[in-house]
């Protein structure tokens, strides 16, 4: 039999799998944030949310559609910002961007809580004296 599709029947069943692995992370994620879960899985407004989940504006979209080179920064700013919403680092953020197959799911399905958009960050008051 000659065949010119290059996976078998057990690598598309894995990647349907780690498809709907990272599809109910995300789902989980924006839920933690306060937003609905169904928003994650909608094309362009899923952006539109997440943009409110780290607290940016929405017109963030439209430099990364229109601008060239600023999707991939943004893209890697929002995800720190994604990272510091739910009170983790750089370390977590660089997870995220190089094993986010692991890291999504780890953010997803774990107690993580989200801390408000990128974790109110506040100076901190002086104290009166």
């Amino acid at each position: 039999m000659d065949h010119d599709f290059p996976f078998g029947p057990g690598a598309i069943s894995f990647f349907i799998f780690l498809a709907i692995v990272y599809i109910v992370a995300q789902w989980r994620i924006y839920q933690k944030a306060g937003k609905p879960g169904w928003a994650s899985i909608i094309p362009i407004y899923n952006i539109i949310v997440l943009l409110e989940i780290i607290g940016k504006p929405w017109w963030w979209l439209l430099l990364m559609i229109f601008i060239p080179g600023v999707n991939i920064v943004f893209a890697i700013w929002m995800t720190n910002l994604l990272s510091k919403s739910f009170g983790q680092g750089v370390g977590f953020t660089l997870g995220l961007i190089f094993l986010g197959f692991i890291f999504y799911p780890i953010l997803g399905y774990s107690n993580m809580e989200y801390q408000g958009p990128a974790g109110q960050q506040t100076i901190p008051d002086l104290e009166k004296e």
